[in-house]
């Protein structure tokens, strides 16, 4: 089996004590490319150095995380468009990016803002999106159609949703993908049957959002991408398809989505 971890924090202190075994491990289940969503101003140091040590592993991605707007986020978006544009720039997406109105919804216009620039930057740059959405699917939905012809694509990361928003960023957004993790493996979640119902599997990315939503029977742990074959051992059930066929396909996807890994 041989996989594309999509969205990965393996950056952050969580992984401080042990990057280096976290990487092997992931190397050895599978894993040709970990690709790693920037969320502040202060992870682009932590992400470039990461990248910098494992460059045939490890991709980075450019955005501002819709919970880190800082006090003046157009100033820290002038920054880290630089990078983006920078000559022979090695970011292989924007993000990540969107709206997050779960805890706080006070910046909600602010967010939008930050939002709609970024996304510009994916048809600017001709890079995929990778679109965060906390309780602001329609948030999302309004900010991408009008530039949906124009977008190269993307990932609606960490998707969640019901059959109908499901059925909505499909159709609305034909170059997007839907990233799934650990939560698919949850006991009570509602997800394989949203899957199995609506999403064809050329519609489909995995990830881990690793440190977070490690899948079964790693549930309330710490996440790492080597957790990923559980999460393609599920798929395969919802599909009804040999694991092997299965994860073909998933890297398949990843691969035409995210032109610029180099595996």
């Amino acid at each position: 089996m041989r996989f594309i971890d999509t969205h990965a924090h393996i950056y952050t202190e969580e992984f401080d004590a042990d990057r280096e075994a976290v990487i092997e491990r992931a190397t050895v289940a599978g894993a040709e490319a970990l690709l790693l969503p920037n969320i502040d101003e202060r992870s682009i140091t932590q992400i470039n150095s990461v990248c910098a040590k494992w460059p045939n592993v490890c991709y980075p991605m450019m955005g501002l995380h819709p919970t880190e707007l800082p006090p003046d986020p157009m100033s820290v978006l002038d920054e880290m468009e630089t990078y983006l544009s920078a000559p022979h720039s090695l970011y292989v997406a924007v993000g990540e990016v969107g709206v997050d109105l779960y805890w706080d919804s006070s910046r909600r216009d602010e967010q939008i803002r930050v939002f709609e620039r970024q996304a510009q930057w994916s048809i600017r740059y001709d890079l995929p999106l990778v679109v965060h959405s906390r309780s602001a699917h329609r948030e999302i939905v309004d900010v991408l159609s009008p530039l949906a012809e124009q977008l190269p694509g993307g990932v609606f990361h960490c998707f969640g949703g019901t059959e109908e928003e499901a059925g909505e960023l499909l159709q609305k957004f034909p170059n997007f993908m839907l990233g799934i993790g650990g939560v698919l493996t949850f006991k009570k979640s509602t997800l394989p049957q949203v899957l199995e119902n609506v999403v064809p599997l050329n519609r489909i990315v995995v990830e881990t959002d690793a440190p977070y939503l490690a899948p079964t029977p790693h549930r309330g742990k710490r996440n790492e991408p080597s957790y990923i074959p559980l999460v393609i051992q599920k798929l395969a059930e919802v599909y009804h398809l040999s694991i092997e066929e299965l994860s073909e396909t998933l890297y398949s996807n990843t691969r035409r989505l995210f032109a610029k890994i180099e595996v």
